[in-house]
């Protein structure tokens, strides 16, 4: 191994060759997967590409805490996953040098028109499960957020749409607030935390190096080579590498024998200042506007970050993971911003374009796959990204469970494994995740 690749953190003997497991990817799930196994007394190492923990994907982040799926599993592992983070404290149990992330519980808003049936669904599930929740009317509304107009504008369009411009063909009728919800101040941060907890349990991390062979024997998983010529032996590997996910899946020889599929997905968040004389960095709140095709999280210094919804009039750019155009296009952002001023007219839309461009993994149904493969010993906690980084603890705590599970002799794909929140007592129902499900009917976006 090279100076770059030398594993950090306790090691025993013969640690720097051989382990129990190897996580690839050290992400938000893959530090807590490598945390959660290595709580169980599993040696493990978490190898990522990148120069430290959660530089990928999660480093971009919006980080929103929400639990506005429209899905039953997808809800209960939200809300699951709320209390790792009110609780990170304790979870991680370390003190980090840099600091332990913030949670900032300012709520969602879910706008509510006649013309989308997301927030319905999202309704009923919170009303089956006991997620709190508060009814606003339209004055509720105005009085919360004055900056938002109540028209409805929908279907998403693009400004390009001589359509676009035309006045409301209706008014909202209020939205579904939940109190709960919330966002992280620092993505990257809350995976460094992860990172020194994990090592605090004894498990080890490994940056600047990149996988190039998933080895075998026989019909299981064996460990991985590395691009510096490193062969490291284990009886268990996770993919847990969020846009790159599907190329490992290639490498260990199981992407073509699992039903459900993940790609690379290019997206863009942008920034723009808030409306004058209204600051929403401390009285706004995360919002899901489905009329218009975007949402909202407040932004440090009085910004607006301002999303995708992934409306059917966006262009979907499924791209390889390794090239793609990282710059901010002008068409996406003209879709975007123009889309969030007819929502809050007196946006500020500066002529310098600021945000960031990043990939998801995304699944058919962008719901996850947390599984077992079809390669023994080889596991997945991929199609991630979007909807899923609040529900990076919860899932690092399903797969251990899983894992632990089916090396123990569980028979996984005929009969499911049911986690038991560690929090909430709810029950994770793992196969509602699987590798080879029908595919799931959802929002078809980052809702999930």
């Amino acid at each position: 191994m090279n100076a770059n690749s030398k594993p950090v953190g306790p090691a025993g003997p013969e640690s720097s060759d051989s382990y129990d497991a190897v996580v690839i990817g050290a992400g938000i799930i893959g530090a807590a997967t490598t945390l959660e196994l290595a709580r169980r007394g599993w040696r493990v190492l978490c190898v990522d590409k990148a120069a430290s923990a959660g530089a990928g994907s999660t480093l971009n982040s919006c980080a929103i805490v929400r639990f506005s799926y429209s899905t039953k599993p997808g809800v209960v592992l939200a809300w699951e996953g709320l209390h790792y983070w009110l609780n990170w404290r304790d979870y991680t149990g370390v003190e980090d040098e840099l600091g332990l992330i913030e949670y900032r519980q300012c709520g969602q808003v879910v706008l509510l028109s006649d013309d989308t049936d997301h927030p319905q669904r999202v309704r009923a599930l919170w009303h089956e499960l006991g997620i709190p929740f508060e009814e606003w009317t339209s004055e509720d509304l105005a009085r919360r957020l004055p900056i938002f107009d109540q028209g409805c504008y929908g279907p998403p369009k693009l400004p390009s749409d001589e359509q676009f411009w035309e006045e409301p063909s209706a008014q909202l009728r209020g939205a579904i607030y939940s109190p709960e919800a919330g966002y992280v101040n620092d993505p990257q941060l809350s995976v460094h935390n992860l990172q020194r907890a994990a090592e605090a349990a004894g498990a080890c991390f490994m940056f600047n190096s990149q996988i190039v062979e998933i080895l075998r024997s026989s019909q299981r998983v064996s460990g991985v080579a590395l691009a510096d010529g490193a062969r490291i032996s284990a009886s268990v590997v996770v993919n847990v590498a969020g846009p790159h996910s599907y190329l490992i899946n290639q490498m260990a020889g199981v992407y073509d024998s699992m039903k459900i599929k993940t790609r690379a997905l290019r997206h863009e968040v942008h920034h723009v200042p808030a409306p004058d004389g209204f600051d929403y960095e401390t009285q706004g709140f995360t919002a899901a506007d489905d009329d218009t095709g975007v949402y909202y999280r407040p932004e440090v210094g009085n910004h607006i970050l301002i999303g995708s919804g992934d409306p059917t009039c966006d262009e979907q750019q499924w791209v390889h993971p390794d090239s793609y155009d990282n710059r901010i296009s002008d068409s996406q952002w003209e879709a975007q911003v123009l889309r969030a001023g007819r929502r809050i007219p007196g946006l500020g839309i500066p002529h310098q374009k600021k945000g960031v461009v990043d990939l998801y993994d995304v699944s058919d149904d962008w719901v996850p796959i947390y599984d077992r493969t079809d390669l023994d010993g080889f596991y997945v906690a991929i199609g991630t990204s979007g909807n899923q980084y609040k529900n990076g603890s919860v899932a690092g705590h399903v797969m251990a469970e899983l894992i632990t599970a089916v090396e123990s002799g569980l028979d996984h794909d005929n009969d499911p494994l049911v986690v038991t929140g560690r929090y909430t007592g709810m029950p994770i129902e793992v196969g509602f995740f699987s590798r080879n499900r029908e595919a799931a009917a959802t929002s078809m976006s980052v809702h999930g």
